[in-house]
C-alpha cells in the first residue's frame, strides 16, 4: 500500500513539473515567483510541510553550512532522496543553473 502510495505522489509531482513548463523565469520575477513557476510548490510550502519540507525546515537545516546555497542548488538540480523521509524529489532539469542559485539563496533566507 505504501509503495502504491509513493508511485501516486511521484506521478503528481513529475506532472507538476512538466506542466510548469521551463523555468527559465522573467528578469522581474521574485524568488517566490520562480519557486512557483519552477514547480518547487508542487511539493513545498513556506512554513509547512507537503510531499517535501517546508522551507523554513530546509532552511534551519542547512543555513550553517559552508556553501550550501550551492549545495542546495545541486540538489535542486539532481533531485534526491533518504534526507527528509522515504518520498524522493525529482530532478529539476528544466531550471537554470543561475535560477537554481537564485531559488537555493531564498530558501535559506526563509
Amino acid at each position: 500500500m505504501i509503495m502504491k502510495n509513493n508511485v501516486g505522489v511521484m506521478l503528481v509531482m513529475i506532472a507538476g513539473l512538466l506542466f510548469t513548463g521551463v523555468a527559465a523565469g522573467a528578469a522581474d520575477d521574485t524568488p517566490a515567483e520562480l519557486a512557483k513557476k519552477s514547480g518547487c510548490t508542487a511539493c513545498h510550502a513556506i512554513d509547512k510541510k507537503l510531499v517535501g519540507p517546508a522551507f523554513t525546515e530546509v532552511a534551519a537545516k542547512y543555513k550553517i553550512q559552508k556553501n550550501a546555497d550551492v549545495m542546495l542548488a545541486a540538489k535542486i538540480k539532481k533531485g534526491g532522496a533518504g534526507v527528509w523521509g522515504v518520498i524522493p524529489m525529482p530532478p529539476n532539469s528544466s531550471v537554470t543553473d543561475e535560477n537554481m542559485l537564485i531559488l537555493a539563496k531564498w530558501v535559506l533566507t526563509q
